[in-house]
């Protein structure tokens, strides 16, 4: 076989292995979207359609597939993320931020919640949840940056305060305990997003 040739046997070996990679890391969350919070390997590969052989083949443990599905997960939020300009008028920014914000919530909730049960004993979903943390914060940082100038010596303080209350920590309070509406919770979000920024003139 000439050197085109063994190319291309490499190139389809690895196309398929990115197509069963991205069935597993999808029938893993296709099963978490439906309340199987702890869904087994024998389980994930039964909906990807693969063996249960071909999932260790492509992650050697269930770290390795945290880890994918973390990747990919935040993959379709930074698909689903429209950055909100800076420059707007301070009740714009918030509620164009609470918008995107809930909706962003909702979509990781049912992996936020899997995870919450596997965390303690899974080095792979305290780092995934760390990743999302810092892609929060960052925007909080960004958007908010006026507000968070104003606040002076107060200003650390403030922004784990917009940490928690934007992150999965206050929706799942509000969702899972309190039982609103996505309407609802996205209301209260509103409303405590408002409360933390000093608004103009804010001493």
């Amino acid at each position: 076989m000439n050197d085109a040739g063994v190319r291309a046997r490499v190139d389809g070996r690895t196309l398929r292995a990115e197509r069963t990679r991205r069935a597993i890391t999808d029938a893993h969350f296709a099963l978490l979207e439906e309340g199987e919070l702890r869904p087994t390997a024998e389980r994930i590969a039964e909906r990807a359609g693969v063996s249960l052989r071909a999932l260790w083949t492509n992650f050697k443990d269930m770290e390795g597939l945290f880890a994918a599905a973390g990747e990919r997960l935040m993959e379709r939020m930074r698909a689903d993320f429209v950055p909100v300009p800076p420059d707007l008028p301070r009740e714009e920014r918030i509620e164009r931020y609470c918008t995107q914000r809930a909706r962003l919530l909702e979509l990781i909730a049912p992996a936020a919640r899997a995870a919450r049960i596997r965390e303690p004993f899974s080095e792979q979903l305290r780092k995934n949840r760390m990743w999302y943390l810092d892609f929060a914060r960052e925007e909080l940082q960004t958007l908010f940056a006026e507000e968070l100038t104003a606040a002076g010596p107060a200003r650390a303080e403030l922004l784990d305060a917009l940490t928690v209350a934007t992150t999965f920590a206050g929706w799942s309070m509000w969702r899972d305990e309190l039982h609103l509406d996505v309407a609802g919770a996205t209301a209260v979000l509103r409303r405590v997003v408002g409360s933390l920024l000093p608004g103009p003139g804010a001493a």
